[in-house]
């Protein structure tokens, strides 16, 4: 089983890559995959700690309940800013 992770701005830059694949060992919460992403990614381990990384889940943003599935789209957006 397998989720498309997608990074964007700032969190693309800081792993070097848009775009990974990431076995998963079945489904997961998103609280259970935000571990694994700060194991795999321990760049983005303070971002996603401190709430400032948005997660969506094929294009719909997600809380740590939602259920993360084989074959989803996880997409991990920077905090916003601006006025």
């Amino acid at each position: 089983m397998a989720v498309k992770l997608k990074f964007f701005a700032m969190l693309k830059g800081l792993i070097g890559r848009e775009e990974a694949e990431l076995e998963i060992p079945g489904e997961i919460s998103m609280a259970e995959l935000k571990t694994i992403i700060k194991r795999e990614y321990p760049v983005l381990a303070d971002l996603i700690d401190k709430r400032g990384v948005l997660v969506s889940v094929n294009q719909e943003f997600a809380g740590n309940e939602m259920t993360i599935k084989d074959g989803d789209e996880v997409a991990f957006l920077p905090p916003f800013s601006g006025g």
